[in-house]
C-alpha cells in the first residue's frame, strides 16, 4: 500500500483520565497512519488505549496532545461543531456497545445517519432497507433492537454505521458478537466500501478470523503503538 496517499494521520498523540494522584495516561505518544483503500487493523490488550485511540481519530473524544488529520482536516484547528458535522458525512462509528435507539425499529435505526446529514426519512428508508439486505437482516427491518439477538443487533449497528457510505469506517470489535459467516459477510462488505477510491477502514479486533482481511496490522501495548506491518509479514503464531 505504500503508493497510496496517507488519509488518516494520528502523530505524538497523548491522552491522560483523571486528575493528581488518580490520573492516568492512557495514550503516551501515539503515531499511526492508515492509507487509502486500506483495512488496518489495531491488536493489542484490554486497557493499552485501542478505543480511546480510535475515538480522537473519530471525533468524538480530543486529545490532550498531538495532531489528528483526516481527509486533510486538521482535528486540532477545528471546533466541536464543525468536527461533528464533518464526521456526520465523512465517519462511520460501529461502537462496542450498539447503541441502538430502543423505540424505534431496525430500518428507523439504520435511518439516522442520513436523517442527520438532513435527507428525509421517505428518502433515507430505500438506503437503509438496502444495507440491512447486505448484512443479512432483510427479513428483521420492522422490529426493534429487543427482538433480535446480540449478534443481529450488532449487524444493524453495522448496517447504521455504513449506510451513509462514509470515508472512513472505524470499528471498535465489528465481529465480537457474530458467527463465522456473518463475519466474514461484513468484512466482505468492509472489503467493497473500502475499495472505492478515498476511502479506508481502521478495525480494533480481538477476533484472529478476520485478521486475514487486513492489508496492515498495528499493535498497541501500554498505549503506544509497538508495530504496524503489512498482514503478510505479521506473525499469526506470536499472537495467537
Amino acid at each position: 500500500m505504500s503508493e497510496l496517499s496517507c488519509h488518516i494521520s494520528a502523530t505524538a498523540v497523548r491522552k491522560s483520565f483523571g486528575q493528581g494522584a488518580g490520573r492516568t495516561e492512557v495514550l503516551r505518544g501515539v503515531d499511526l497512519q492508515a492509507n487509502e483503500q486500506e483495512i488496518l487493523m489495531l491488536l493489542g490488550p484490554s486497557g493499552c488505549g485501542k478505543t480511546t485511540l480510535i475515538s480522537i481519530i473519530a471525533g468524538t473524544l480530543s486529545a490532550d496532545e498531538g495532531e489528528i488529520i483526516v481527509f486533510d482536516h486538521q482535528f486540532h484547528t477545528m471546533s466541536k461543531s464543525e468536527i461533528t458535522k464533518f464526521r456526520a458525512h465523512n465517519i462511520g462509528f460501529i461502537f462496542q456497545q450498539f447503541n441502538l435507539i430502543p423505540t424505534v425499529t431496525c430500518e428507523e435505526n439504520v435511518c439516522v445517519p442520513l436523517m442527520i446529514q438532513g435527507k428525509s426519512m421517505s428518502k433515507a428508508l430505500p438506503a437503509a432497507r438496502e444495507m440491512l439486505d447486505r448484512v443479512g437482516l432483510a427479513e428483521h427491518r420492522k422490529k426493534r433492537p429487543n427482538q433480535l439477538s446480540g449478534g443481529q443487533q450488532q449487524r444493524v449497528a453495522i448496517a447504521r454505521a455504513l449506510v451513509h457510505r462514509p470515508r472512513l469506517i472505524i470499528c471498535d470489535e465489528p465481529t465480537a458478537a457474530l458467527d463465522a459467516e456473518n463475519g466474514l459477510r461484513v468484512m466482505d462488505l468492509f472489503r467493497e466500501l473500502v475499495r472505492e477510491p478515498g476511502r479506508c477502514a481502521i478495525v480494533v479486533t480481538h477476533d484472529h478470523r478476520i485478521l486475514h482481511h487486513a492489508d496492515r496490522i498495528a499493535t498497541m501495548n501500554d498505549g503506544k503503538i509497538v508495530e504496524c506491518v503489512p498482514t503478510t509479514d505479521f506473525d499469526f503464531d506470536h499472537h495467537q
